[in-house]
């Protein structure tokens, strides 16, 4: 029965779950599992857990990479790119909707005073899922600690985060749980570029730039925030660190991937054509790593390498958010009042039975709008 979806059933699944599915990529996946082989039964317990277990291994934020993997799944290259297209399609026409607005309206004194609140929630969230990512992917490790910990330092104190370190964490980690560390994959690692430069046109430069960031990012969507801060603000100076934090609080009040706010950006950069050349570029390492990659899931997913290698750069990430975090939040707590928002948003999400985030999110807006006032 699981083999019998074809793939117009499945890319109306993923419209849908696009459109409507909130709560970061664990909630994402939760809904994948239990509508697809708890309710549906297309896919048995075994596929679905390979293909956690793959996008957990491959770059990519784990809620795209797993619905390209069902669609490949399925019908290949051609279900890949039903399933991914269907699952970024509404999130990303309303990031183009909310960008318009906010480039439109941006100079009205209430809509600045709602991002104002809600830029101090984001904080807030940021922080929550910092801790939950530690607790998920860390556990008890010590060793994964100490690189989360200096990695958060690392971006804390640099307001940056980059490739080369996520890199070394990975290979430290490696070499620490392995006899011969292998001086091969060693080499072919420390080997990659760090900041190819990127071509001039500036379209060009977008899906260069986003291109890369889309390979660096494992697990969490948020595990991006840190270094689309590096270069979106810091070294292209495209966005200001108010509208950064604006385009990360846009994300979080629009359902599907947390990614997509790479449309945001790059619709302030360069408008439509802007956003739709930085949404394609971000997914676009998502969606060639599972077709060329899938077919030797097997093989690599048995390796303790791959699988250290990937644990530290997992580690290394988590430590990112938590410094983006820090540094984010140093901006958006200028005064008391965003403070105040920050902590009752802390509040909230301590609350046993806590609301969804876009609807914290949306609170924060308003009472950013009264305290404005």
């Amino acid at each position: 029965m699981s083999g019998a979806v074809r793939i117009l059933p499945l890319a109306i699944y993923f419209l849908r779950l696009g459109a409507t599915g909130f709560g970061g990529p664990i909630a994402l996946v939760g809904y994948m599992q239990r509508d697809l082989v708890e309710r549906r039964g297309w896919y048995t317990a075994r596929e679905f857990s390979d293909g956690l277990a793959f996008s957990q291994l491959a770059p990519g934020p784990l809620a795209a990479q797993l619905a390209v993997w069902l669609g490949w799944t399925r019908a290949g290259a051609a279900g890949a790119t039903a399933a991914g297209v269907a699952f970024v399609l509404p999130s990303f026409l309303l990031v183009l909707l909310l960008s318009a607005l906010y480039v439109r309206y941006d100079g009205i004194v209430w809509l600045r005073s709602a991002f104002y609140g809600v830029g101090a929630a984001a904080i807030a969230i940021m922080a929550r899922s910092a801790l939950k990512l530690a607790r998920l992917t860390l556990q008890r490790d010590r060793l994964l600690w100490a690189v989360a910990a200096i990695n958060a330092g690392f971006v804390a104190i640099a307001e940056a985060e980059r490739v080369t370190v996520l890199l070394a964490s990975g290979l430290i980690v490696l070499a620490a749980r392995s006899a011969a560390p292998g001086a091969r994959l060693s080499a072919v690692a420390l080997s990659l570029p760090v900041a190819a430069p990127l071509p001039s046109g500036l379209l060009l430069q977008l899906g260069a730039y986003f291109c890369t960031a889309g390979a660096v990012v494992f697990g969490s969507g948020l595990a991006i925030v840190p270094f689309l801060y590096g270069g979106a603000v810091q070294e292209y100076g495209w966005l200001n660190d108010r509208q950064f934090l604006d385009a990360i609080a846009v994300s979080m009040i629009t359902p599907g991937p947390v990614v997509i706010t790479v449309a945001f950006i790059g619709y302030l950069v360069a408008g439509p054509a802007g956003a739709t050349v930085s949404a394609l570029a971000v997914f676009l390492p998502v969606y060639l790593i599972t077709v060329l990659l899938a077919p030797f899931y097997d093989s690599f997913a048995r390796s303790q390498r791959v699988r250290a290698l990937v644990a530290g750069v997992t580690a290394a990430a988590t430590g990112a958010v938590a410094g983006a975090a820090f540094v984010l939040g140093r901006r958006a707590l200028a005064d008391g009042t965003a403070v105040v928002i920050a902590l009752l948003a802390i509040s909230v999400l301590a609350l046993p039975r806590r609301p969804p985030d876009a609807l914290l999110i949306l609170a924060a807006g308003v009472l950013g709008v009264v305290l404005a006032r």
